[in-house]
């Protein structure tokens, strides 16, 4: 697969805690960007971080929240990002979605390995 030097990139601000059906949302999130062919999909795991709550999330031992910030970071076409959208209806209660213009330098993979290799 081959990325134009634009593209856009899509990030998702979730909580560790946000689950659908059981299921921790970020999962949930990349395995729909990878089913609808995207090019690449990254979950973030934040040490500290608040949001329209202003309830701060920290990693720090005194005051342990087992709701650390989580950022999922999708890359592809203007269009494809365009086309996706929609498909995150239903997933994203509360959090923060943004869209960005990314200048592409480099895109290379190599054959996945298999789970025996």
């Amino acid at each position: 697969m081959q990325l134009p030097k634009e593209a856009s990139l899509l990030r998702i601000f979730l909580g560790e805690s946000d689950h659908i059906k059981g299921r921790p949302l970020h999962e949930l999130l990349v395995e729909l960007a990878r089913e609808h062919g995207l090019a690449g999909a990254t979950v973030l795991r934040g040490i500290m971080g608040f949001g329209a709550s202003s309830r701060m999330h920290s990693s720090k031992v005194l005051r342990l929240s087992e709701d650390l910030p989580i950022v999922v970071e999708i890359v592809d076409t203007e269009e494809k990002i365009s086309a996706f959208l929609p498909k995150l209806e239903g997933y994203i209660g509360d959090g923060l979605v943004t869209l960005e213009r990314a200048q592409v330098l480099s895109y290379r993979g190599s054959k996945p390995k298999s789970d025996t290799d």
